[in-house]
């Protein structure tokens, strides 16, 4: 099959497509005729080696996070798919690939896709909508009447946060420039700050949460905007601890995270609030939960460009390059 690899770290030359053998399909795997893969940010922090401590990829292999498409195999002990099943996925953090023609994933990992979005939509959906609902739901536990900031808006994350944390009764600002105002006021946010013109941290005050998919000095300055015992959720910061325990990193990758995010929990821990990193993880059940808000028209995907296959490298470094406007850049497969 072809697939789009990286055949060494750190260099775009280095990413090429070519051909690949076809993927194993293991008992509980679907495989998926791969119509449709967003591109996260993730994809060029893990081609440039970013991640390696993290995510040791041993090259070459296939990039790519997010999927739409059709299945075409199911595993001998697969319960919840079927051969014509149309899904969505964000495959496990050890079997990424979906820059590719077909892809195996294990059934606990995917969901049928929403019936009502075509292919790309779909595609651009599972890695943000599952940050989104593992930071807002699973971390902040956010309630009602609760004051959210999400950073940049506009981006694939910040589209579909602002519109979930609106449906669990959040007062949202967001951060945008003046070009994506409407959008995000169309989103659901109740207030946007024009980073261009404005500084957030003198504009917004006594906030509950902060989801920060920035870091630097953005995140620093989030600890401000913040309440006392409130909290600031990264998927940009320095990663943490609590990181190395959930991936079961050795003693000493779990002694360097938490040298990493030292200087950040520290100054938390002065004003009265907390830091923590997030890594999302793949969970069919949560994409059910995200397609039901979706179907009931409450999400609503935004994307900003759609790439052919043959174009994957462009596409990556057209994200790279800050051109996209508003939400996700795709690519199409078939």
């Amino acid at each position: 099959m072809r697939a789009l690899t990286v055949e060494r770290y750190g260099d775009k030359a280095g990413v090429r497509i070519g051909e690949v053998p076809d993927p194993q399909v293991g008992a509980d795997d679907v495989l998926v005729r791969v119509h449709a893969a967003s591109i996260n940010p993730l994809d060029r922090m893990i081609r440039d080696g970013e991640m390696k401590t993290i995510l040791p990829y041993k090259v070459p292999f296939v990039l790519g996070n997010d999927l739409a498409g059709v299945v075409i195999e199911v595993g001998s002990a697969v319960t919840r798919f079927a051969v014509g099943d149309e899904v969505f996925a964000r495959p496990d953090k050890d079997r990424i690939g979906t820059f590719a023609e077909l892809i195996a994933v294990h059934q606990d990992d995917v969901a049928l896709k929403p019936a009502s979005l075509t292919m790309e939509e779909a595609a651009s959906l599972p890695l943000v909508g599952l940050t989104s609902w593992q930071a807002l739901v699973e971390r902040a536990h956010i309630q009602p009447g609760q004051r959210v900031l999400i950073h940049a808006g506009s981006g694939g994350l910040g589209t579909i946060a602002i519109q979930l944390a609106k449906q669990l009764g959040a007062h949202v600002a967001t951060t945008a420039s003046t070009a994506n105002i409407d959008l995000v006021k169309h989103l659901g946010a109740d207030v946007v700050v024009d980073y261009k013109k404005q500084a957030f941290e003198t504009v917004l005050h006594d906030y509950d949460v902060v989801l920060d998919s920035l870091g630097g000095q953005t995140l620093q300055k989030s600890l401000e905007v913040l309440k006392p015992g409130g909290q600031v959720i990264s998927v940009a910061g320095p990663p943490d601890a609590a990181l190395g325990r959930e991936l079961g990193a050795n003693p000493v990758i779990r002694l360097a995270m938490s040298a990493l995010s030292f200087r950040i929990r520290r100054a938390a821990r002065r004003r009265n609030v907390t830091y923590s990193f997030l890594f999302m993880k793949a969970s069919g059940d949560q994409l059910r939960e995200l397609t039901s808000l979706v179907e009931a028209g409450k999400i609503h995907p935004v994307v900003d460009t759609v790439f052919p296959f043959e174009s994957a490298r462009e596409a990556l470094e057209y994200l790279e390059a800050g051109h996209a406007k508003a939400g996700k850049v795709v690519v199409k497969m078939t």
